[in-house]
């Protein structure tokens, strides 16, 4: 398959399909509940549009990251939340609703955030070798349609059919889980220095999913909230939405390399998931 046919159909179907899936397990109320919930919801977001970006930035500089791996790092990190991390939340025994909250409000906030810190991180790290830019909004019309309009469509779907939408949530996030593990795959088949980049953006990538995890947890703890809601925060601060920044990286910037650490993040991010639900998953509520 070529490169052209990934860019301009899977990607973009691949996305809308996960995004359309995530729709279908929200509600208004996901985004009213911050009203509810404000102190919880503001540590959730504070970590993930400052901390997790000042994180990437400081790791990719302490690695001394090559330019484009450093971009991609931030990508990742200026990514919302997905679906996975609700899914280990719950399984993990956190504040599913907050997880929910918290991933419906980044999604929507993300799509005018994200191209003023990967534009900001192309300046920064490849500066005057930059031969690529990513117009601001050309991009938020863009991440509106592969983001926000599937997500619209699946809540309207889920206001219309709840039970038909609860009936196939699980499939959906089957098939998600299945359309990210084929865009890694021709993202890898596509990479000739393969194993060089892995080493490089591994490190990289990892520490960022780890110091994302505790970020959340150590915030969530300094304000004296409960155990679910650190579980919660820590878990959505720290598993970040691996399609939407291939998607960015293949679709958007026509990068390889960019996409490099999200292919790893995607991988590492199961891991410590796994991780999350061992330590948690099994305590009595």
């Amino acid at each position: 398959m070529s490169g052209d046919t990934i860019k301009a159909l899977i990607l973009p179907a691949a996305l809308m399909f996960i995004m359309f899936g995530m729709g279908m397990g929200l509600t208004a109320g996901d985004f009213r509940r911050v009203l509810a919930s404000p102190r919880s919801s503001f540590i959730g977001l504070l970590c993930q549009f400052l901390g997790l970006p000042l994180l990437a930035f400081g790791i990719a500089t302490a690695l001394r990251l090559p330019g484009d791996l450093a971009v991609g790092l931030m990508l990742i990190a200026a990514c919302p939340g997905g679906p996975t991390s609700n899914i280990i939340t719950h399984l993990s025994r956190g504040d599913t609703a907050l997880s929910v909250t918290l991933t419906a409000l980044s999604s929507l906030l993300t799509v005018f955030t994200i191209p003023l810190v990967v534009g900001a991180s192309i300046r920064h790290f490849l500066g005057e070798t930059a031969t690529l830019v990513l117009p601001f909004w050309k991009t938020v019309v863009q991440l509106l349609i592969v983001t926000l309009l599937p997500i619209t469509l699946g809540m309207w779907a889920h206001a219309s059919r709840p039970a038909l939408c609860r009936r196939f949530a699980a499939p959906f996030n089957l098939i998600s889980l299945g359309f990210l593990a084929l865009v890694i795959a021709m993202v890898v088949a596509r990479e000739k220095d393969l194993a060089r980049q892995f080493l490089l953006a591994g490190p990289a990538a990892a520490t960022l999913n780890i110091t994302g995890m505790l970020l959340g947890f150590g915030a969530a703890t300094a304000f004296r909230l409960g155990l679910p809601q650190r579980i919660a925060i820590s878990i959505e601060v720290g598993i970040q939405n691996g399609t939407l920044a291939l998607a960015i990286a293949l679709g958007m910037l026509d990068s390889a390399r960019f996409a490099m650490p999200a292919v790893v993040y995607s991988l590492l991010m199961f891991a410590s998931g796994s991780f999350m639900i061992l330590a948690f998953g099994r305590r009595s509520q």
